[in-house]
């Protein structure tokens, strides 16, 4: 699938305009959005698109035709996130307009999928519609008025795949989940910093429910550059995709992404549908491994990564996992070692060689950003 990010619509060239205005530019498309989608259509790629619905720019179209759709105290200060408003979906008849909106749009483009952003927070929460007695009710009103839309979008759409976003507005919860089973979990994509969001998140969700991604270096909140197969081996464990400009990579970089491609197709079924286990917390050490095993205990894939580097590194270089059936052998692809589950669980797979200072020769691992992924099948 191919998803087209922000600024299809309106005027938009940079965060401070356009949200509301959910028609193309035909300045960057045009010939439309339809053209483009029956282009990657005849590829064999779906084609995703990116929406802000629940926003507001006061440099729009919308904004200068209805300011009153804005949350916020007429005549009081308006704070701004990202240099937007929030819309009050407390209101019908801003919900049923973005409805026209968005249902015209999935129908002349055929769309797969929507990413539903909600790039910041409500605040002064007034509308200017709800009576002075009923202004306490504005949140519970406006989280209804955001499921009924999506409620007519899926009912009508069933086959669209709905990703919604907890980077502004913290929603990721089962109300949310009903409608769109997956969410962004944040917008910080740096691999190293995702391994404590992941990992947090699985405790309430399961893992298949987070979008995770491959993003460019150096990433663009930390500015750190981690390798791209660490970048890949922890986005596995979740939705998975990529995020970067594919002509800014290297022909070397191109022949790796088809083979992370193709490793996880081979394995999401594993890891939509299996058993995830955490092994080591990236809270407490410098370490975070977790792994699916499958309901039949037959097969499993295990995530191993370490942050930064130790010098001489002394501990024992062995990961112990868990939900294995006791008895049964497992093979390590690409190792052709064989291993019983009650070996694995209780002394551990070993890892890769790591670099002490004079083992260069035989290392097979070392430095900061380190990771590796193993997937055990029975024999």
């Amino acid at each position: 699938m191919l998803v087209l990010d922000d600024g299809w619509f309106g005027k938009r060239n940079d965060d401070t305009s356009s949200l509301g205005d959910w028609h193309v530019d035909l300045n960057k498309l045009p010939n439309g959005l339809e053209s483009l989608a029956k282009k990657i259509s005849a590829t064999g790629m779906k084609f995703g698109l990116w929406f802000e619905p629940e926003m507001i720019n006061p440099t729009s179209e919308l904004f200068s035709e209805h300011p009153d759709w804005a949350v916020g105290v007429p005549g009081q200060h308006y704070t701004f996130g990202r240099n937007q408003l929030v819309l009050d979906f407390s209101r019908p008849e801003i919900v049923d307009y973005l409805y026209e909106k968005m249902a015209d749009i999935i129908k002349r483009t055929g769309l797969s999928y929507i990413k539903w952003d909600m790039n910041r927070n409500i605040t002064e929460a007034f509308s200017q519609k709800l009576a002075p007695n009923q202004q306490g009710e504005f949140f519970h009103r406006y989280i209804l008025g955001v499921y009924y839309l999506y409620e007519r979008l899926t009912s009508e759409f069933p086959y669209v795949l709905f990703e919604s976003c907890a980077g502004g507005g913290g929603r990721f919860d089962p109300g949310m989940m009903y409608y769109a089973p997956q969410a962004w979990t944040s917008d910080d994509t740096d691999a190293i910093e995702r391994l404590k969001i992941q990992y947090g998140t699985s405790f309430a969700y399961p893992i298949y429910s987070m979008g995770s991604h491959v993003s460019a270096v150096p990433n663009h909140q930390t500015l750190r550059s981690t390798p791209l197969s660490t970048r890949a081996n922890t986005a596995y464990f979740g939705t998975f995709g990529y995020e970067l400009d594919p002509l800014m990579l290297s022909e070397k970089e191109r022949l790796e992404i088809k083979e992370q491609v193709a490793f996880y197709k081979k394995h999401r079924g594993l890891i939509r549908d299996g058993q995830f286990y955490r092994l080591l917390s990236p809270f407490s050490t410098n370490e975070t491994a977790w792994m699916v095993v499958s309901e039949d205990q037959s097969e499993a894939l295990v995530g191993w990564y370490k942050v930064l580097a130790t010098p001489n590194p002394t501990k024992q270089q062995t990961l112990r996992l868990s939900g294995l059936n006791e008895s049964t052998a497992y093979e390590v692809e690409g190792s052709q070692r064989t291993y019983y589950g009650d070996e694995l669980m209780q002394v551990g797979i070993q890892l890769p060689t790591e670099f002490n200072g004079v083992n260069g020769a035989n290392a097979e691992r070392g430095g900061d950003f380190q990771s590796h992924v193993f997937y055990l099948k029975r024999t």
